[in-house]
């Protein structure tokens, strides 16, 4: 009863959907999965025996290791806390020590060496006044003068 009001599908289209023919009247193809198709088979093993997963992981770290760079390490450089004066202190009397083996150097020169841009330097070095450099106080600032 229900098949004549439409509830149910006849007896004729259930077969029709249901057959192993498509719409044209062809078979529909079956496919099988595992059929005598196999894996692809990976690399050959280079040694006499397959490796075992140790042995994969160990090489394929090695592998990893080889592909990264080594990182570059950078220090930074320590802060100069020493106020403005105690630098200045500082740089006249490194100045006021080099003084003296600049004009070793120049004495030492050969005078054929005199007249080129070294000699002209050391000379120019020589005839420093330092004195007048170690004299200055500079200011302590902020009003502590």
């Amino acid at each position: 009863m229900l098949r004549a009001q439409g509830g149910l599908p006849s007896d004729r289209q259930f077969t029709k959907r249901c057959s192993a023919f498509q719409a044209e009247g062809r078979p529909i193809q079956t496919r099988y999965v595992t059929e005598a198709k196999a894996m692809p088979r990976g690399c050959k093993p280079e040694g006499d025996h397959t490796l075992s997963n140790a042995e994969r992981q160990a090489r394929h770290r090695a592998r990893q290791h080889d592909r990264m760079l080594t990182p570059v390490i950078r220090y930074r450089r320590p802060v100069d806390r020493r106020s403005r004066a105690q630098r200045w202190c500082d740089a006249v009397s490194e100045l006021v020590t080099l003084h003296p083996e600049y004009i070793a150097w120049l004495d030492a020169l050969p005078d054929s060496l005199r007249t080129t841009p070294t000699g002209e330097a050391l000379q120019a070095i020589a005839d420093l006044d330092l004195d007048a450099l170690a004299a200055v106080d500079p200011p302590r600032g902020y009003g502590r003068d």
